[in-house]
């Protein structure tokens, strides 16, 4: 009932930014917690960054400092401002959230970086 859909993904350059972007429609209780995911050919999916509903934020070494995760005031969506980017970045970015008990998937966005 409940469906993810993420947005903002693109082209950009090294250096660049860009906003993703997700969106949960359906019959929605309660989002405990949204977090963000990428998974690149040939790595391991990586959890990026995630809010949990009390306001508390983590993010992964990799991006601290160039990513912030955010949401709005009902965790109805959730957003990334990915800042700094670079080759390295480049994966399908997955929207994840905790409704409840249960998790809820997005279906990705792509974000590649050149150099």
């Amino acid at each position: 009932q409940v469906q993810l859909v993420e947005s903002g993904g693109g082209l950009v350059q090294a250096g660049g930014s860009l906003r993703l972007s997700c969106a949960a429609s359906g019959s929605i209780f309660s989002i405990n917690v949204i977090s963000w995911y990428r998974q690149a050919p040939g790595k391991q999916r990586e959890l990026v960054a995630s809010l949990s509903s009390g306001g508390s934020t983590s993010y992964a070494d990799s991006v601290k400092g160039r990513f912030t995760i955010s949401g709005d005031n009902a965790m109805k969506a959730g957003y990334l401002q990915m800042n700094s980017l670079k080759p390295e970045d480049t994966a399908v970015y997955h929207c994840v959230v905790r409704i409840e008990s249960t998790r809820v998937w997005g279906q990705g966005t792509q974000v590649t970086v050149s150099s």
